[in-house]
């Protein structure tokens, strides 16, 4: 099923497909699910990293759900953290979330200030 949207709409998700591979840098108020791989900075409000998604280079955003690989730094404020994901470098963040992770390789770092 595909998803369409139309100027009338103001939020539509930026997808990055399984297997689409992105080198460059995204930026938005909404929302990015990552399922490729991105070579370069993601901004944005909500990212969410997926099973066989992959980043490389810096995260900022006011909540993070990764599920696959995150090499690089990610300042957050809520980052959601599941069993299968990979991270390194360090998490900035205010509220942590953690579920039978393993795969962690970054410095936590608890920020007593909210992102703005």
């Amino acid at each position: 099923m595909l998803a369409f949207t139309n100027s009338s709409e103001k939020q539509s998700p930026t997808v990055i497909g399984a297997g689409c591979e992105l080198v460059g840098n995204i930026k938005t108020d909404h929302t990015v699910q990552i399922h490729g791989e991105i070579r370069g900075n993601v901004t944005a409000e909500t990212v969410v990293i997926g099973r066989g998604g992959h980043v490389i280079g810096e995260l900022n955003a006011n909540t993070l759900f990764l599920h696959g690989a995150l090499d690089g730094p990610a300042t957050v404020n809520v980052a959601n953290i599941f069993s299968a994901a990979q991270m390194t470098g360090t998490l900035s963040y205010h509220t942590l979330n953690i579920t039978s992770n393993t795969g962690l390789e970054c410095k936590l770092e608890k920020r007593k200030e909210k992102k703005k």
